[in-house]
């Protein structure tokens, strides 16, 4: 009798120590901005900050692809009336920012939304994205579906701000 109780309180803590251990890894890895969506990773959701009264803004992240192939199909926030997936087009030697359908996250490889390529167009903010905030943004993914990650909002000169990415003061038609 005595082993058997002893045998249960220890499954008890040894259950208990792995559902903590899973828990905090959850938890650490959404702080280190990496979220999964069926065998795909996303990893760093990022955006500028939005001085003044901002009209659009930018999203950024890098799709680590699984084992096969996928596509980012879209993308929805609350803190935009609009959301699209864009692109950037060489015509004539003027990079031309043009919304795309789809964003291919090939098998094994990475899909990177960057300033001055692809990336998430927030259109008309409701509100300015202030630094060390954050904002929700749900990607949906052909195969893996719907995933929401917390994009954290950096500083307005992260990552060369406002050159060559057509969110800067220049008017972009969209």
């Amino acid at each position: 009798m005595k082993n058997l109780i002893t045998a249960g309180a220890l499954a008890l803590v040894l259950s208990t120590a792995v559902s903590l251990t899973l828990s905090t890894s959850s938890r650490a890895a959404d702080m280190a901005g990496m979220y999964k969506a069926g065998d795909i990773t996303i990893i760093n959701p990022w955006a500028r900050a939005t001085p003044g009264k901002p009209r659009n803004g930018g999203a950024y992240l890098t799709i680590k692809g699984g084992a096969s192939g996928d596509e980012l199909t879209g993308v929805e926030s609350d803190v935009a009336k609009k959301t699209q997936l864009h692109g950037h087009n060489n015509e004539n030697g003027v990079m031309k920012m043009r919304q795309v359908k789809a964003i291919t996250v090939p098998a094994g490889g990475m899909a990177m939304l960057q300033p001055g390529g692809y990336h998430v167009m927030l259109m008309k903010l409701k509100y300015a994205l202030k630094e060390g905030e954050s904002f929700p943004l749900t990607l949906h993914f052909a195969k893996a579906g719907k995933v929401t990650v917390e994009v954290r909002i950096m500083s307005v000169g992260a990552m060369n701000a406002g050159k060559n990415t057509g969110h800067g003061k220049m008017k972009m038609k969209h």
